[in-house]
């Protein structure tokens, strides 16, 4: 029983075929870049988006003939505003990495309402200051757009997991809090309806055979779900152009709403029928972006790829440490001033010094993040599971495992998001019989564990240099 699944980036659009035993075949993509017409403004083509995604989805169809099902995988927060008579957009799209809201997120704040400019809120607001009518619209998250075009405009639905990071829901995730979409001005009927992330949703009309689209939820979910970390203990970080970590604390909310003093988020992993779940996540603002700017901007190495090899080429750093602090500090810090910086350079510091440092960097964030979600959820994360670009990196994820002090199991699959939304739709229609199958099916490529470690003291030392570099943003509290 094959799956089509369609995975939506933030850089492009992705669908691939999952079969019973989690193989992934028929895998098509097409690049769809989001555009910054000014710094901090990101933009994209909601037409474009979609047009890709029935595009990749219908090559995999031609290929393989038919499914049994469809999930869905999407970036989060990224908002969309179109009419609904004709499905046509009304506005550019807001990646979720836009801030043009800083200003309403601190306005908002002096009225008590605490709002981060990456979740939807604000940006559904402002996209409908762009309109001059309420009625007939339909505003949503990615996955919202990507089903109602795939379902001809017969669904305006959201999953509970991307419904969840759009600051709008009820604290415990029942349902949209109407208080709020009051004050913000947003009308209710304009928003999608919250539907299961596992289970029938509608069918997939604009595909060859309709097939049912039976899973659905954000990329951080979906690839938590698909490095099979379904049960409290393990967790995954995904080293894509930043860094995620996630992981399952079961069917009581964490006993904080917002952000914890540890600098990590309550989230929705998904809801199953009357099964909701809980996790944790902590944030890097910026894991790859390190190392694309090391090939892009600074030219010490040709291609990403070869970050490992450089790297690779010294036994240490030789006392060199690099904060990856490009776009600030997340957890558990959350210091938006803070900048990248490269300490204890001599004369004899050179490429594969300054490399290493980058990635031993991300690394020292991601034990960060390890730490973080550790102190908030009273529990040690037994197992370390990794999937993303960075993920191929032989020589970060040993850093990691010495960062960490931990093993770290590499995904079998470079995006696991694709295998996570595959498992949800699977779950609805049978391939999976539950949960245990999903944890059983775990299969990491290899296990990398510790050789030594890396001095954290030191790294703390640096971090501190490197916060509040620019005090105005560091001020910025959301």
């Amino acid at each position: 029983m094959s799956i089509l699944v369609i995975d939506i980036g933030t850089s492009g659009v992705r669908a691939a075929v999952v079969h019973p035993d989690a193989s992934i075949t028929n895998e098509h993509h097409i690049e769809v870049l989001p555009a910054s017409p000014m710094q901090g403004l990101v933009e994209f083509d909601p037409t474009a988006m979609a047009a890709a995604a029935l595009e990749v989805a219908g090559r995999t169809l031609d290929e393989v003939g038919s499914v049994e099902a469809v999930g869905v995988a999407t970036q989060r927060a990224s908002s969309v505003i179109w009419d609904r008579a004709t499905g046509q957009p009304l506005a550019p799209g807001l990646g979720w990495q836009d801030l043009r809201t800083v200003g309403d997120c601190l306005v908002l704040q002096g009225e008590g309402l605490r709002f981060a400019p990456n979740q939807s809120a604000t940006k559904f607001t402002h996209l409908l200051s762009l309109v001059d009518r309420t009625e007939d619209l339909c505003l949503g998250t990615v996955d919202s757009w990507i089903i109602w075009n795939l379902t001809g405009g017969a669904a305006h639905v959201t999953d509970v997991s991307n419904a969840a990071v759009t600051g709008l829901m009820h604290t415990d995730a029942s349902d949209w809090d109407a208080s709020i979409l009051a004050r913000l001005g947003i009308p209710t009927d304009a928003m999608p309806r919250i539907v299961d992330s596992s289970g029938p949703i509608a069918p997939a009309s604009a595909l060859e055979g309709a097939p049912m689209i039976c899973g659905l939820a954000g990329d951080q979910q979906a690839s938590l779900i698909g490095q099979s970390c379904v049960e409290p203990g393990p967790a995954k970080i995904t080293f894509g152009t930043g860094g995620m970590l996630d992981m399952v604390v079961g069917p009581m909310r964490p006993s904080f709403s917002g952000r914890s003093s540890n600098g990590s988020f309550p989230i929705v992993a998904w809801r199953r029928g009357d099964e909701l779940v809980w996790g944790l996540e902590a944030i890097m603002l910026s894991a790859g972006t390190n190392v694309e700017w090391l090939r892009d901007d600074l030219g010490l190495i040709d291609s990403v790829a070869e970050s490992h090899s450089v790297a690779a080429s010294c036994a240490d750093t030789d006392g060199v440490v690099y904060v990856p602090a490009l776009l600030g500090l997340g957890t558990p810090r959350w210091d938006f001033g803070a900048r990248g910086a490269l300490f204890g350079l001599t004369r004899g510091s050179g490429r594969p010094q300054i490399v290493r440092a980058v990635l031993e960097g991300v690394a020292h964030r991601g034990a960060d993040l390890v730490e973080a979600v550790e102190a908030d959820a009273g529990a040690t994360i037994a197992t370390l599971r990794v999937d993303g670009g960075m993920s191929a990196n032989p020589t970060f994820v040993q850093a990691l495992a010495d960062a960490t002090g931990r093993p770290v199991e590499v995904s079998p699959v470079l995006e696991a998001t694709t295998l996570g939304a595959a498992y949800l739709a699977g779950l609805a229609i049978g391939t999976w019989a539950g949960w245990s199958d999903i944890a059983g099916a775990w299969r990491p490529r290899t296990v990398v564990e510790p050789t030594g470690s890396l001095d954290r003291v030191r790294w703390a030392r640096a971090v501190d240099r490197a916060a509040a570099w620019i005090p105005d943003l560091s001020a910025l509290e959301f």
